[in-house]
């Protein structure tokens, strides 16, 4: 038993190791690639950059559904703005840890830092900063509102972790009634 034990120890302690190694390799990869230089331009041109790499198309309504097709919430995109409004059957935690932890603490607040940085700089104007807000009412998700969120890339970008965060939550608390499947 005595030589089971410590064979297992051995072994998981290998695994640990081969775990934290693949661990650093991902932590540079992130690294590297998550650092960009930023160009400094003159902030007339900039301008004109930014509102060119807003989206022109309006999508109005697109549904974000779990795996199972049901409903969970609405995403209205216009150029300068993005609304996610949980459907009114689904009740979402506005706490719940996908939502707090990296929706906003990994996505939208890099991404407000780096617009600071950006306005700071002179290359984006402060009108033009990411800014959103987390609405709730009663203990449950109303909606969340997320302004100037920048080019297509950013809007796709917000558009996959909006949709994971919220499949998340619904798995995690459900909703308080039999949410609508939608067609």
């Amino acid at each position: 038993m005595k030589s089971f034990l410590e064979r297992r120890i051995k072994q998981q302690e290998e695994e640990l190791s081969n775990l934290r190694s693949f661990l650093e390799a991902v932590d540079s990869l992130l690294a590297e690639r998550s650092f960009r230089r930023v160009e400094i331009k003159q902030p007339d041109e900039t301008r004109q950059r930014v509102m060119e790499a807003k989206p022109q198309v309006v999508t109005d309504n697109v549904p974000i559904m779990t795996a199972d097709g049901i409903r969970i919430a609405s995403l209205s995109v216009s150029p300068d703005s993005l609304q996610v409004a949980p459907e009114l059957n689904v009740n979402l935690d506005p706490n719940s840890p996908p939502l707090r932890s990296f929706l906003v603490a990994k996505v939208l607040e890099p991404m407000q830092i780096k617009d600071k940085e950006a306005a700071g700089a002179g290359t984006l104007p402060p009108d033009d900063m990411l800014t959103y807000s987390v609405e709730q009412e009663e203990g449950r998700l109303k909606a969340i509102v997320i302004r100037n969120y920048g080019d297509d890339r950013r809007l796709l970008e917000l558009k996959n972790a909006i949709r994971w965060t919220l499949r998340r939550m619904y798995e995690k608390t459900g909703s308080s009634g039999k949410a609508n499947p939608s067609t």
